[in-house]
């Protein structure tokens, strides 16, 4: 056989094992997406499947308590909501699938003065006739950074305004009861609430604390 016919014999098995090898890594790395790709839909199914909802929890209206707590001229009064309602989906082995969420009817504050009584349901604080109910809702439950109760991270609609809001709470469940107890902190200026002479904190206080106290079973 000529040189020439050698070398040209040897360039097209070097080429054939080329094409070979490269043939085989594609088959591997297909083959490597196709396994990544099922271990991800995996995955996902199987964390859609820990999110499936909490059960719900019916709230005994005559021994829960939707409250707060503010300040006038320096003075702290407490009050309380008499009209609201909570759907609630709880379980301290499934947060993912845990839920709260809330609406509160303004009209039904009452804080035991007359004349303050009158004055909220008022354009200066919470507008009832254009915004008669305020929402909470938070579909992310965690776990408190401090080990002690949970957090529900949401967001409370007020006066048309939505803004994030953390309840804190925490709750004892025992023979398919439970007792729990929340707090909030809400800046009110932030939601509009006390307008012209109220805006500012000299006569109500910016701050206020909203306290919950649930009873409920499932």
């Amino acid at each position: 056989m000529e040189p020439t016919a050698v070398a040209s014999d040897r360039l097209t098995r070097i080429l054939r094992d080329l094409l070979m090898i490269s043939a085989s890594r594609i088959a591997v790395s297909g083959f490597a997406l196709a396994a990544a790709s099922i271990a991800a839909f995996a995955a996902a199914f199987g964390g859609a499947a820990l999110a499936a909802d909490a059960p719900a929890w019916t709230i005994d209206a005559e021994k829960s308590r939707l409250g707060f707590v503010a300040t006038q001229s320096g003075a702290e009064f407490d009050g309380a909501f008499s009209d609201w309602t909570a759907d609630i989906k709880f379980d301290p082995d499934n947060l993912a699938g845990s839920s709260i969420s809330a609406t509160v009817t303004l009209k039904s504050a009452k804080t035991g003065d007359k004349e303050r009584d009158s004055a909220l349901p008022g354009r200066d604080w919470f507008n009832v006739k254009k915004t008669p109910t305020a929402t909470f809702a938070a579909d992310e439950i965690i776990a408190a950074p401090d080990g002690e109760g949970y957090v529900a991270k949401g967001a409370l609609t007020l006066r048309g305004v939505e803004k994030p809001l953390d309840l804190a709470f925490d709750v004892d469940i025992a023979d398919g009861r439970a007792t729990a107890r929340g707090e909030a902190v809400i800046a009110r200026g932030e939601f509009g609430v006390g307008q012209g002479e109220f805006a500012s904190g000299k006569w109500v206080g910016l701050d206020v604390k909203v306290q919950l106290n649930v009873v409920a079973a499932r």
